[in-house]
């Protein structure tokens, strides 16, 4: 009986798999067929391949729910209970680091902006010193990711509201934009689209929406979100600075 709730279940989540990239199904095979007027190239490929994007997107969303949403929460209600704002802000400057640092995205990104840079004289053409910029621009999102995860955490155990943050920091973005040379600016305000990743987005929601649950006068709607805003505006901030301060 639990295998035949379970395999209901997991037929559910590929059912609305399916819908969900239908719409993405749906324009491409209108373009490829009546505009380009061009078959499908390998369509036995093809189709493999959706069949696995849409296996291995049900089987994602059915591990947040099972997993990493109930696990943020525990975690969050853990510490609050605990009592230790101090290793509370520890874990959320961690979790943030963690989560970004390795992130592909984010890697791609650096090094096609290393390799760019170096054919532009922004740095020497060498390995090392790409792999030096790389790595620079990994460290800086990633500890402003965790900064941002610990301005949020803070700003749920006291209460300020979250468009105060916002604002705050757009207008850091404006004023770094104003005095950042030009070949930063745009790796930045790229560095801010790439670093909530799959991970990081569904452990820093329930933790937010945990810890906004378990402290008293605490709205989870109102309090519990919004640390995704902020941590996908302060990188742009850090890049900003590492683009003036070490180039």
């Amino acid at each position: 009986m639990y295998m035949i709730r379970r395999l209901r279940l997991f037929w559910k989540n590929l059912k609305q798999s399916f819908f969900d990239m239908l719409p993405i199904i749906l324009v491409v095979a209108f373009f490829q067929l009546l505009i380009l007027q061009r078959p499908l190239p390998n369509p036995a490929d093809t189709l493999i391949g959706i069949f696995m994007v849409i296996l291995g997107l049900s089987l994602f969303v059915r591990g947040l729910e099972t997993s990493l949403f109930p696990l943020g929460e525990r975690m969050a209600y853990a510490f609050s209970r605990k009592g230790s704002v101090a290793w509370l802000l520890v874990f959320a400057f961690c979790l943030g680091f963690g989560t970004t640092v390795a992130e592909p995205a984010l890697i791609a990104v650096a090094d096609e902006a290393a390799h760019v840079a170096a054919e532009g004289r922004v740095i020497e053409n060498t390995d090392s010193a790409k792999q030096s910029y790389a790595d620079g621009l990994r460290l800086s999102v990633a500890v402003s990711v965790g900064f941002a995860i610990l301005i949020g955490v803070i700003r749920i155990i006291k209460g300020w509201p979250i468009h105060y943050l916002i604002i705050l920091g757009y207008s850091g973005v404006v004023g770094m934009t104003m005095i950042a040379p030009d070949w930063i600016i745009g790796i930045a305000y790229d560095s801010g689209g790439v670093t909530t990743s799959t991970v990081t987005v569904p452990l820093v929601t329930a933790l937010g929406v945990g810890l906004a649950s378990s402290i008293k006068n605490r709205n989870p709607m109102i309090d519990g979100f919004g640390l995704i805003a902020f941590a996908s505006l302060t990188p742009m901030i850090f890049v900003m600075a590492y683009g003036i301060l070490v180039h």
